[in-house]
């Protein structure tokens, strides 16, 4: 288990742990999560070795293989393929000694050992990830040198992925991946085998893959046992018990204080008197946890909306230079009302798309009619570097505004959420998330009657993006959203378009549904049996003959259903126990859980991947 006791840690005198302690047993799922700037990827590196403890302690079990995502991404000539297998040491090592030992006792156990890590399917592992990172086969045998930063962290991430480490640390994984690889994701951590603590701002994923929240606040560390929404209630129920234990004590203390001061004097009432005062410096004051609030977002908006549609589209195409086109034939029309989500994988056009609408792109074909003086902001990641970066927030403001009073280009600041501290202070020295809000604010500036918003949560602790979550929705405007944050996406969206294949058309299903079929995708399931139209007798007789040829491996997928079904009940229950507040505070039990767990994980992972395997035989006998 990791096992953090009494550690203290600052940074340039800051000081960021202040004798905090927590153990993560085993096999856990583990969330860290606090506010921007408190100290989660210190704490990572107190955990790697890479600072040691002013006082106090950090230790794992010996031996214990850590892996974590490279801050570089890899950009050799190299294939993504060759990238990822590179990863497991091990293997690789083992498979170059076998090529050159010559005693058979000790290549006997190199062998031994190489089917121990599964090492002849290595490949087919290392494929599998990539794929479900959103690479596909060509893509795998492309150079890394070839992609672009963002996808090259995707290669990263398959690496450690498939290194499979005995505690896997993972800084905000999906910032690089769209909505279909954070699905894929979620699901794979969810049945990783080892010990995982991940950073992450997204809640969808917490609630997924997590067992526990360790909590980082005011240089302390908590765990909570259970998922985020868990955590979340279980901490609001702690901080409203707080303040009541709070007030009653404080009026304890005042109805003491009171007979002090009026009795104190007098002789009769003084060893009372004094007995208080005794009792009043001996009572302890109760602390309430802070609740760390966020300031808001506020979003300008128009006093008069246009008519609807405020845009139509009629075949029109759209694409780059005199490349081809990326989208094509698009009849669709927007509202004045409208909150709609672009889904589809990262290459099929949704920013394309974000930028057709905002006129950075001019359709090529057909007609794109847009309400008179219609006004649309347009925010996207890439404009966080557009800021000039020894410019602060106020000057940012102020060239937009040449002629305003400062006052009033300061408040304009200030409804961004910045604090007043921050308004002076160069755009390089900010925050992500500041440098976030800094963006926002100018590019919204000017009253929008469309806000698009191009993965704008990236840099948002969880608190800010409920705040973000909050300004859209209450914004007049339409908006158009493009994010893998699925929690912000189920809360401000009312319609789905999905970009795929050149085109952008509405999804009738939610995104439970989309989630489905994008698994089903990656999974390379997609494929829907065509129905047979032959009616002959004697194709009915052979069908009738094969289904019993077939028969023993019917069976045996009848089993592996069944063992399916028990697994994933006793997944369920020991969720449950999870829940269960007397086992949260036995340690011993939440570690003999959570090692039930990965096992009950790892055999089930097992009988569906046996599944399928039978599954595809049984169709393809069957002719499917």
């Amino acid at each position: 288990m990791l096992q953090i006791q009494n550690l203290t840690f600052r940074i340039a005198g800051r000081l960021l742990f202040d004798e905090a302690t927590a153990t993560v047993p085993l096999g856990a799922k583990c969330g860290l999560v606090g506010p921007n700037g408190t100290g989660k990827s210190t704490l990572f590196k107190l955990i790697r070795g890479e600072h040691s403890p002013e006082s106090g302690s950090v230790s794992i079990p010996a031996k214990l293989k850590i892996g974590g995502v490279a801050q570089e991404a890899p950009g050799t000539e190299k294939s993504l393929l060759e990238t990822v297998l590179e990863a497991d040491t091990e293997r690789l090592d083992l498979m170059a000694r076998a090529e050159t030992e010559q005693d058979a006792e000790k290549l006997a156990n190199i062998h031994t050992r190489l089917a121990d890590i599964d090492a002849y399917s290595a490949e087919a592992r290392a494929s599998s990830i990539l794929h479900g990172l959103g690479f596909d086969a060509a893509a795998q045998q492309r150079a890394c040198a070839e992609f672009s930063g963002g996808w090259r962290m995707r290669v990263a991430l398959a690496a450690v992925l498939f290194a499979e480490p005995d505690l896997l640390m993972l800084d905000e994984p999906t910032n690089y991946l769209d909505l279909e690889g954070t699905l894929w994701l979620k699901t794979y951590l969810a049945r990783y085998p080892h010990t995982v603590i991940i950073i992450s701002h997204d809640r969808d994923l917490l609630n997924a893959c997590c067992t526990s929240i360790l909590h980082l606040s005011e240089r302390k560390l908590t765990l909570y046992s259970g998922n985020y929404d868990i955590f979340a209630r279980t901490r609001a129920e702690k901080m409203a018990l707080a303040v009541k234990a709070k007030e009653k004590q404080d009026a304890k203390r005042a109805h003491m204080e009171a007979f002090v001061n009026r009795f104190k004097a007098k002789a009769s009432k003084a060893r009372q008197a004094q007995s208080r005062i005794k009792a009043l410096a001996r009572m302890a004051q109760t602390q309430v946890p802070i609740d760390e609030s966020v300031k808001p977002f506020k979003f300008p908006t128009p006093e008069t909306m246009p008519s609807s549609p405020i845009i139509r589209m009629d075949n029109v195409s759209v694409g780059y230079g005199d490349g081809p086109a990326i989208l094509k034939r698009l009849n669709l029309r927007i509202d004045n009302d409208d909150r709609i989500a672009l889904l589809g994988a990262n290459g099929n056009g949704k920013s394309t798309f974000a930028k057709l609408l905002s006129s950075r792109l001019a359709e090529r074909d057909g007609d794109l009619h847009r309400a008179a003086k219609l006004k649309i902001a347009l925010f996207a990641q890439h404009q966080l570097d557009d800021l000039t970066p020894a410019w602060s927030a106020y000057e940012h403001f102020r060239a937009a505004y040449p002629d305003e009073a400062e006052s009033k280009v300061r408040a304009r600041v200030a409804a961004t959420g910045l604090s007043t501290e921050k308004m002076d202070t160069p755009a390089q020295a900010l925050s992500g998330g500041e440098r976030a809000r800094l963006t926002l604010g100018l590019t919204t500036r000017d009253a929008p009657h469309v806000l698009i918003l191009d993965e704008p949560t990236n840099h948002l602790d969880i608190d800010s993006r409920d705040a973000l979550m909050e300004a859209v929705n209450d914004y007049r405007g339409a908006v158009i959203l493009i994010s893998h944050d699925r929690y912000l996406v189920e809360t401000c969206a009312e319609r789905i378009w999905l970009v795929e294949g050149g085109d952008v058309q509405p999804y009738d299903g939610d995104l439970d549904d989309y989630a489905a079929l994008v698994l089903r995708k990656r999974a390379g399931n997609d494929k829907a049996a065509k129905p047979d139209t032959k009616s002959q007798k004697n194709q009915r007789q052979q069908q009738a003959q094969t289904r019993k040829n077939l028969a023993p491996l019917k069976a045996k997928l009848t089993e592996l259903e069944s063992f399916i079904e028990k697994a994933q009940v006793k997944l369920e229950a020991i969720d449950k126990a999870f829940l269960d507040p007397k086992i949260a505070q036995d340690g011993d039990k939440v570690q003999e859980l959570a090692r039930n767990r990965a096992d009950a994980e790892a055999k089930l992972e097992k009988w569906e991947e046996r599944w399928l395997e039978l599954s595809e035989e049984y169709e393809a006998g069957m002719g499917g």
